[in-house]
């Protein structure tokens, strides 16, 4: 009741919108039907993560409106409205729930014992208890770990060879999500290591970045690095557009904000994880059990470098960087 009461309250205020999709009825035969919930806004045209999802499901030979129907559900960004959305995927009886990172993950889990859940890229799923281990995840939730916490000490490390007179770091992130812990425990230890002082810009229940984009700009610092999560990622153009703005390197930890205009980022490629759960879906819907379908990690991370914004921004990375880029942006 709390839940319905909530998810009333919120669309009546217009706060959030529910986004239902369904494919049409397929032709008679067996048929999968997957929930798919996610944090952000299901748009028109998929994002690269989703169309990595289910790229990997056509080419297992699963086609929506023939043998496959997926029922969409996001909460728009409004994270208390993801156990509602689990809650409805679980009474709708589907076969396989698929759900990226943070959030959804533990709605999901915290909705059914009994249905098999797939992550399509979890940062720290051990240690935030959605499975024991990887090699036996001991429960109905399985899939693909992104390596986040090995990847922050990498990240900063770049950052300090290519800003050598590095010494203050301004840190957006999401604390409220357990997922991320680690990973920002793991970038402390490695500034201090690097003599590098953090600053934490903790976004966590905030409706938007003003008031963290007013304490960065008093912060002065001398570059910004982001934790990415399924909240920040919401940003993935503004917090680029203000570092660019604020003539503050930008390293992150998804492609897309390089993209925009950061200076660089160290990341899995998440629409080659997409594609590889959709791996973990198939072999569910054929009678695995999730408890001993050992989690995957990314094989492949891209070194990106926005050579236009470090022009910009005065920078001239050393050729040591720039011959491991995976990918100049010029």
């Amino acid at each position: 009741m709390k839940r319905m009461a909530l998810l009333l309250t919120a669309v009546l205020s217009g706060a959030i919108t529910l986004s239902h999709q369904t494919v049409a009825a397929p032709p008679p035969g067996k048929v999968a039907r997957i929930g798919y919930l996610v944090l952000s806004p299901l748009l028109e045209t998929p994002s690269p993560e989703r169309a990595g999802f289910l790229r990997g499901m056509r080419e297992l030979g699963y086609v929506e409106g023939r043998n496959l129907t997926i029922e969409y559900r996001s909460a728009d960004g409004a994270t208390d409205v993801l156990p509602f959305l689990a809650d409805e995927l679980v009474e709708l009886g589907v076969d396989v729930i698929v759900a990226p990172a943070g959030p959804p993950l533990i709605a999901a889990k915290d909705a059914t014992r009994r249905i098999p859940i797939v992550m399509m890229f979890s940062a720290d799923p051990v240690n935030a208890g959605l499975v024991q281990s990887l090699a036996r995840p001991g429960g109905n939730v399985t899939g693909m770990s992104m390596q986040n916490v090995e990847l922050a000490a990498k990240r900063l490390e770049l950052l300090k060879e290519t800003v050598p007179r590095l010494s203050r770091v301004a840190v957006i992130w999401d604390s409220s999500n357990v997922m991320v812990h680690r990973e920002w425990e793991t970038t402390q230890r490695i500034a201090r290591e690097l003599g590098i002082t953090l600053e934490s810009v903790d976004v966590g229940g905030e409706p938007d970045l003003s008031r963290a984009f007013e304490r960065i700009k008093a912060m002065r610092p001398g570059a910004l690095i982001t934790i990415v999560d399924l909240r920040t990622a919401l940003y993935r153009q503004i917090i680029p557009e203000f570092a660019l703005a604020e003539r503050i390197p930008l390293m992150a930890g998804l492609t897309a904000f390089t993209q925009a205009g950061g200076l660089m980022s160290y990341a899995p490629d998440f629409a080659e994880l997409s594609r590889r759960a959709a791996g973990f879906v198939d072999k569910l819907l054929n009678g695995a059990n999730p408890a001993t379908l050992p989690v995957q990690q990314p094989t492949t991370f891209e070194l990106v470098i926005n050579l236009k914004t470090a022009k910009t921004l005065g920078i001239r990375p050393p050729k040591s960087i720039l011959l491991r880029a995976d990918k100049v942006i010029e």
